[in-house]
């Protein structure tokens, strides 16, 4: 028999400007967790180093060596095909197009580590522990960028490659606004928090992340409100499309524009109850993240779970053949 307490597995969300790592038991119940300010920017040996540091002061702290880590799992800000593990092009991520992320944990601490998009294992966070009750569901994440996680049948839906849910580089309306990719009229570049940043600041407030862009809402400034009520409206204009494609009947709204969700969620609710057929919203939700900045850390330490649990890899445990 597999005691759960007697195993762990790690959680690990890095984001543009931060890293959380969270450890959990093999049951899924989360042992500890802590968030560090970093920059993605600074590279994958300073950034995994962090990691590794952290992960191994959680380990001690919760009496437990490294030796009964089962499977380690990470979520980053950009496209990863999940067959290597290995980022592939990350615009916000300099220096990590291929690194070997999963070689790195496993020549440290034994096991490979599953490597994802962040708004993957947030799908599958709010999915598993918030709504698991539905079956397909949408995760969009509302931040810097716009992405879509997509749980089809109780699964994640990767597509091909691992680029499935790319939903900031559609392209909405006849604006012009320049984007990261090369491209104009992107969602992000319409609707992200840093385009909205970019625009209250030409009106001479004090914006540069989406992150003011929330204060300034919650401080009732009528310029924010009305423009993330906007970039709601957007949204839902993209999400509209998909909603009579994919039928999903959950779809939650994360990430940080998502702490304004009473602004953000009124224009997308707008939109897609308005573009979408009768059919495909008969039974439609669509509701605010519930597992918060939290999110892609439970979610990532979920796919080690899953992962540690599938019957292979729990029947080379019980046999000793694996840590």
């Amino acid at each position: 028999r597999l005691r759960t307490r007697e195993h762990a597995v790690a959680g690990v969300d890095l984001g543009a400007s931060h890293c959380r790592v969270a450890l959990m038991d093999i049951g899924g119940e989360t042992l500890a967790l802590r968030e560090d300010p970093l920059s993605i920017a600074d590279g994958p040996q300073a950034v995994l180093g962090h990691v590794e540091r952290t992960l191994r002061t959680l380990l001690d702290e919760s009496g437990r060596d490294a030796g009964g880590l089962k499977s380690i799992g990470v979520g980053v800000p950009g496209p990863v095909e999940f067959s290597t593990g290995r980022p592939v092009d990350p615009p916000i991520m300099p220096g990590w197009h291929q690194f070997p992320i999963p070689e790195f944990f496993a020549d440290r601490f034994g096991p490979r580590a599953l490597v994802d998009n962040d708004v993957n294992v947030m799908a599958l966070a709010e999915q598993r522990r918030a709504f698991p009750d539905t079956r397909y569901l949408l995760y969009i994440k509302v931040g810097t960028g716009i992405g879509c996680g997509i749980v089809a049948d109780s699964r994640l839906h990767r597509g091909a490659q691992g680029s499935a849910g790319d939903i900031g580089h559609i392209r909405v309306g006849d604006v012009e606004a320049p984007c990261r990719c090369g491209n104009t009229g992107c969602l992000e570049a319409v609707a992200g928090g840093a385009a909205l940043a970019r625009r209250l600041s030409a009106l001479g407030l004090d914006a540069t992340s989406g992150s003011d862009v929330v204060r300034l809402v919650k401080s009732g400034n009528r310029d924010a409100v009305r423009m993330v009520r906007e970039a709601g409206r957007a949204v839902g204009e993209v999400l509209a499309g998909l909603v009579n494609f994919f039928n999903p009947d959950t779809v939650v709204v994360g990430g940080a524009l998502a702490a304004v969700h009473d602004q953000l969620l009124a224009g997308v609710r707008e939109a897609v109850y308005r573009r979408s057929h009768p059919l495909a919203t008969h039974v439609l939700r669509i509701e605010p993240s519930r597992t918060g900045e939290n999110a892609a850390a439970i979610g990532a330490g979920i796919l080690a779970v899953e992962h540690a649990l599938a019957p292979r890899q729990v029947d080379r445990v019980l046999s000793g053949a694996v840590r």
